[in-house]
């Protein structure tokens, strides 16, 4: 099943959406008196409401445009689980011939997380679940969808180059970001299905989280 294109519309609607969450919720982390994860999860929580509302009462194709069919959700999370699968395969593998080079993978991935356990529970339900899915939302069901008309290889490259530059904020490279945008969007490419690259990126986020806390 083919998912209709995104329209110019629909793109500047969500990225004015984006934009104004953003703006509020800079304002919100500086003046309201809440964990800051727990203001970034409400963020998130309000661009996916935005984007499903963009595309059904703005967009020509409702959710559809977004790669969401809701008679195939549950042979999207098949497939996300199988992805998932093979792609932990590969990475364990590479991380072997990294470990036996000298190189430690880990901090390649490594990511700083909270000790209190009620913040961890947050950075997990946040940063594992609703982060991932509203960034699938929106770079690949918005904007790979938008820049799919110029070709896949197009769409791949800008989408992941954005997706890179979002996860952006130290002189580190977001390797994981660059790896992990390149094969989200060739999974939805291949499914034409949202939810699998959401499952990829639930269990890529749920999975690095894990390890950095294990490895404090």
């Amino acid at each position: 099943m083919e998912t209709p294109a995104i329209d110019l519309k629909t793109v500047g609607l969500a990225l004015a959406a984006v934009l104004l969450v953003e703006w509020g919720t800079n304002a919100a982390v500086h003046h309201v008196a809440l964990p800051p994860m727990l203001i970034l999860g409400a963020a998130r929580s309000l661009e996916i409401a935005a984007f499903i509302s963009i595309a059904l009462f703005f967009g020509d194709h409702g959710i559809t445009a977004l790669g969401i069919h809701t008679n195939r959700l549950l042979m999207g999370l098949k497939k996300g689980i199988l992805w998932s699968i093979g792609f932990g395969i590969l990475v364990g593998m590479a991380f072997g011939v990294l470990f036996f080079s000298g190189i430690n993978p880990l901090h390649l991935m490594k990511t700083d997380s909270p000790s209190v356990p009620y913040k961890i529970l947050l950075f997990f339900l946040v940063g594992g679940l609703v982060s991932p899915i509203a960034e699938e939302i929106f770079f690949r069901g918005i904007l790979y969808g938008f820049f799919r008309r110029w070709g896949m290889g197009a769409a791949i490259l800008i989408s992941t180059l954005l997706f890179v530059m979002a996860h952006t904020t130290s002189s580190r490279i977001p390797v994981p970001q660059a790896i992990g945008g390149i094969l989200f969007a060739v999974a939805y490419e291949k499914e034409k299905n949202l939810v699998v690259p959401m499952v990829i990126h639930i269990s890529g986020n749920l999975a690095i989280f894990i390890i950095s806390l294990v490895s404090q």
